[in-house]
């Protein structure tokens, strides 16, 4: 099959478009023929090498942590699963950007979706899934997200509108639209950040979920006051010291079926910013890396 892969860590330049082998669904799996994947923070750290002394993988790697596409073979023990049904998901921590891939979550991609969304949707959904389960029932709350606009931050948006919170959002300004176009309640990053958000929520804000590359965890403990209603899906160091919670994503096949359902009523559409096709490899981890929005990788 094709696939993307690397042999060597570094930058996105040690990625290249070979023949590998087909791997094939196993018991709880399935097995899809990929129309798209995106490229998440993760396919970036791991491609560059930052993880290789904790996370060692055996090289040559394929990238690629979600993907979606239309499943062509079910392993032993799937009941609620065929051949045929297009499906979103997870794989393993890197193997999905190729001509077929296994995962071991998934869920039915809604009508209302387009490939790249769907995507788009897979480990950005049980991030902020998982983020908002850590923070418990929101229904009433305000919720502050650092990062709104990000493909989490927008995923944890939806939920959270969903469940019944009002949600204010950092971004840049020219992201202030997009916001506003969800529900949320637009304000920007940086020094200032408590004063702008108390115009916003007079009541208070009741948790936040810091979800972009920034030092602003202390601050969002600040406006909170309760360590237990902060979460953290980026900087696990400042968890730690503030006390707070890190959290990860993980495969969970409910969590997507959640987003799948709001994606059908609606209520969520997956942010995508760039789609490329697989020969463009190294331009989408380059436009990743680069912090330029959620890049989708298609193929034919």
């Amino acid at each position: 099959m094709r696939a993307a892969r690397f042999h060597s860590y570094g930058a996105p330049d040690v990625l290249v478009i070979e023949d590998a082998s087909e791997p094939h669904a196993r018991e709880g799996s399935i097995r899809i023929k990929v129309h798209a994947t995106s490229v998440n923070p993760i396919d970036v750290i791991l491609r560059a090498g930052h993880l290789a002394q904790f996370l060692p993988m055996a090289l040559p790697v394929i990238p690629g942590r979600d993907a979606v596409g239309v499943v062509d073979e079910v392993g032993p023990g799937v009941t609620d699963t065929h051949v045929g049904d297009v499906v979103f998901g997870l794989g393993g921590v890197s193997d999905t950007t190729a001509e077929f891939a296994v995962l071991t979550a998934w869920a039915a991609v809604p009508e209302r979706w387009s490939t790249a969304q769907a995507a788009a949707a897979g480990l950005a959904s049980v991030t902020a899934g998982v983020a908002l389960d850590a923070l418990g029932d929101l229904n009433g709350k305000t919720l502050l997200i650092e990062g709104a606009s990000g493909a989490v931050g927008s995923a944890a948006a939806a939920f959270a509108l969903a469940a019944g919170a009002t949600v204010i959002g950092t971004g840049r300004e020219s992201n202030h639209p997009y916001l506003q176009s969800l529900g949320v309640r637009p304000t920007t990053y940086g020094p200032g950040l408590a004063e702008r958000v108390a115009v916003l929520a007079p009541g208070g804000v009741g948790a936040a979920l810091h979800s972009a590359p920034s030092d602003s965890l202390s601050d969002l403990l600040d406006i909170v006051g309760d360590t237990s209603q902060v979460v953290t899906v980026i900087d696990g160091q400042g968890a730690a010291r503030l006390g707070v919670r890190k959290v990860d994503a993980r495969n969970d096949s409910a969590l997507l079926r959640h987003a799948s359902a709001l994606g059908r009523d609606g209520l969520y559409t997956p942010r995508v910013d760039h789609e490329l096709s697989l020969d463009d490899i190294i331009e989408a981890h380059t436009l990743a890396e680069n912090g330029t929005g959620k890049v989708v990788i298609t193929q034919p």
